[in-house]
């Protein structure tokens, strides 16, 4: 049983934020799901059976294996504070971009061995005979001696969001999170 305490704590969306931050990521647990930029929005709804918290949430991409883990974690998290009607509503549009994760998430990246996006998520594209490609980004820091003289090695990573580069001065391998 909830204590009286813990649901007027469940009520306050500062709170539910709170909770949101210890969510994190499967694919990359150092960051958690705010830091990703994931979660849009809280509110609480009247509907038929009474209030509810409505969760809003934006995939980094529409079929990013990971959401459904990641929608069962946040469930079970709130869940575990005493929230009990509960939707997880999905938003498609604006797509998710690497411009929403925060600044303490790209901290988070590079401590844990991963570069950061190196820039802004606007298309970087050239025009080839009316197909568009994106220009591969140049100059990343490896995250470990922090040298921009690094190389790509694949443009696929351990994770689709990820590419494989290398530090010449280092010589280390490190993932990469593609602007996107």
């Amino acid at each position: 049983m909830v204590s009286a305490m813990a649901a007027a704590a469940a009520r306050d969306t500062a709170q539910i934020w709170q909770w949101l931050e210890e969510v994190t990521d499967p694919e990359i647990p150092v960051l958690s799901v705010l830091d990703l930029g994931l979660v849009r929005d809280v509110r609480w709804q009247r509907g038929t059976a009474g209030e509810e918290l409505v969760v809003t949430v934006t995939p980094t991409y529409s079929g990013c294996p990971a959401m459904d883990v990641i929608a069962q974690s946040i469930e079970q998290a709130l869940r575990d504070h005493g929230i009990e009607r509960l939707r997880l509503e999905t938003r498609l549009s604006p797509a998710w971009t690497t411009d929403w994760l925060t600044e303490k998430g790209r901290s988070r990246l590079r401590e844990f061995g991963i570069a950061p996006p190196a820039g802004p998520a606007a298309p970087r594209v050239v025009d080839i005979s009316g197909l568009r490609r994106r220009r591969p980004e140049h100059g990343i820091a490896c995250p470990r001696c922090g040298s921009a003289d690094t190389a790509l090695l694949s443009r696929f990573g351990s994770t689709a969001c990820k590419a494989q580069y290398r530090c010449n001065a280092c010589l280390e391998p490190f993932d990469y999170f593609k602007s996107h």
